[in-house]
């Protein structure tokens, strides 16, 4: 990464998102009975495979073999031979035998190490096979059947600003994305923007020429008028950008990387996070990408030989992901964070006759880190269920994603049971994903004890999901309501900052739908309290 001056992209916001304010200060004076450690500097590393990774090709069940060799007569990988799978572990039952994909040999080396768990047949219910919805349903925590954790809103964003309240207002970053120009869904808050800073192909240089052709610094004079208050918004981001910026910059300069790193995109995208970490940046979730995994054709490059595109692709994410645990390891980081690699789909079972294969459901993760518990989660995929009348899919969904990360979230990062219901639930079930927690994701000597996760939010009255999304947020003179379950009306109580009741009210809702007027607030940070249906929820807003 060269030295530079970065431009923060916005994020919006919406639902539970922050403590309320009445309840920040018992966070601040609850003292444990148990010694919890300090788990403030975890951090979590998301790698995503973009374009959907054939999960079958990457992970062969070797007691089905012969079915696999059906399935896939010119791009199967051999099982003997130089370009032959590498077995996984002989010690795994039967069901649990492996063959890695040839070009994972430094995942092979961090299984080894303990250091490597696979889950197999990670997906959704009512799997989308379109890129761009899948995408959004990975970036939103949704799944298939509806967008009720909301469609503006990503899952990141939602639990950094429920979990990390006291952080949001400081001069880093929450969040880093690295890897892809176009900023991820993901990192956008409910409540808040600001959350996270796109560090890939960002260059003030010209920010403000692309506004009505205001050159290089904003307008010393704001005009009155529409135009002058999106201005004044963009410039207010610009200086979040600068105040992010600064933090980047100095924990660059700061870090070090112990180790040589491969000449690749996606390297050099975890060199620099490696480089971040050890520079003390306080960011919580990192993101880099590498695309290229829609493989419909010459996904090997000739019939029965192994090497081609994706062969390339998963050599570079397995040099890459191993290069930087052995660097973190090296600086004594490596206990501080996990990482985890997720594709928006899989890959059917059956070759397409293109040397490729077409859009499928599940696809394996692989969770990765000093605190992980080496091993596998899952059993083999059941090759038998892939057949014509289904379009050779493999449907049988082991893990829902969103166990994965619930899990992780809570055991690694400690975040108690309503952050986790705020960034993730299972509308489908209407379940909790803390009870449906993987097993044996992350060593017992590195999981946060449950003594040690304070539900703060449980509390009478307090709602842990949200009936309401906000929006806009930030908003000039008013705000309008959209209750995600059937409200007639509500109750409304806008705080000050520090505490000062300001006004109240009542509103009725049309088709869900409210809108509050608050024309003569002072630019600044407010809690709007709504109370309906005898349930009351708290939202941070911000007037511009």
């Amino acid at each position: 990464m060269k030295r530079r001056n970065f431009i923060k992209l916005a994020t919006t916001s919406s639902a539970l998102g922050l403590m309320p304010f009445e309840l920040k200060a018992m966070l601040k004076n609850i003292d444990l009975d148990i010694d919890c450690g300090d788990i403030s500097n975890r951090k979590l590393v998301l790698v995503n495979l973009v374009g959907g990774n054939d999960g079958l090709n990457t992970l062969i069940p070797i007691n089905s073999y012969d079915q696999y060799a059906n399935l896939r007569p010119t791009i199967r990988i051999p099982n003997s031979g130089s370009n032959g799978f590498i077995r996984l572990d002989t010690t795994l039952d039967s069901n649990q035998q492996l063959g890695l994909h040839p070009a994972l040999t430094g995942f092979k080396s961090l299984y080894d190490q303990g250091e490597l768990r696979i889950l197999q047949s990670v997906g959704y219910p009512s799997q989308n096979k379109s890129h761009f919805a899948s995408k959004d349903i990975y970036s939103t925590g949704n799944d298939g059947n509806s967008w009720n954790n909301g469609k503006d809103s990503g899952w990141i964003g939602r639990f950094m600003e429920s979990y990390y309240p006291e952080e949001i207002e400081e001069a880093y970053p929450l969040g880093v994305q690295i890897g892809n120009g176009k900023t991820e869904l993901g990192f956008h808050g409910a409540e808040e923007h600001g959350l996270s800073i796109n560090i890939t192909g960002q260059d003030p240089a010209g920010f403000f020429t692309e506004i009505s052709g205001l050159g290089g610094q904003p307008p010393a004079n704001i005009p009155n008028s529409h135009f002058g208050e999106e201005l004044k918004y963009i410039i207010d981001v610009n200086n979040i950008s600068n105040k992010y910026s600064k933090s980047i910059s100095d924990a660059f300069n700061a870090g070090k990387n112990s180790v040589s790193y491969e000449d690749n995109n996606l390297s050099d995208q975890l060199k620099t996070v490696a480089r971040l970490i050890s520079g003390g940046l306080p960011s919580k979730v990192y993101m880099v990408s590498i695309g290229g995994f829609d493989t419909h054709n010459n996904q090997n490059q000739e019939s029965g030989d192994v090497k081609g595109k994706h062969y390339e692709l998963l050599t570079e994410v397995s040099t890459a992901v191993e290069t930087f645990m052995k660097d973190l390891n090296e600086q004594s980081l490596g206990e501080d964070v996990v990482g985890l690699t997720y594709s928006e789909f899989g890959r059917k079972a059956k070759e397409n006759g293109n040397l490729g294969t077409d859009h499928g459901e599940i696809a394996p993760m692989f969770i990765f880190g000093k605190a992980v518990l080496g091993g596998v989660s899952g059993s083999n995929v059941d090759l038998s269920e892939a057949t014509h009348d289904n379009n050779y899919q493999l449907e049988t969904i082991q893990y829902d994603y969103r166990q994965t990360l619930s899990t992780l979230l809570q055991d690694f990062l400690g975040a108690p049971d309503t952050v986790i219901d705020n960034t993730f639930f299972n509308h489908s079930t209407n379940k909790s994903f803390v009870g449906e927690k993987i097993p044996k994701i992350i060593k017992s000597e590195f999981s946060i004890a449950k003594g040690c996760i304070r539900d703060i939010l449980e509390q009478p009255g307090i709602d842990r999901r949200k009936d309401w999304f906000i929006y806009p947020n930030p908003f000039i003179d008013q705000i309008s309501l959209n209750a995600i379950r059937d409200r007639t009306g509500l109750n409304y109580k806008l705080f000050s900052k520090g505490g000062s009741l300001i006004t109240q009210g009542q509103k009725t809702a049309e088709n869900n739908n409210a809108i509050i007027d608050f024309p003569k607030l002072a630019t600044g940070l407010y809690f709007l309290q709504i109370e309906s249906a005898g349930v009351t929820e708290s939202h941070k807003i911000f007037k511009l």
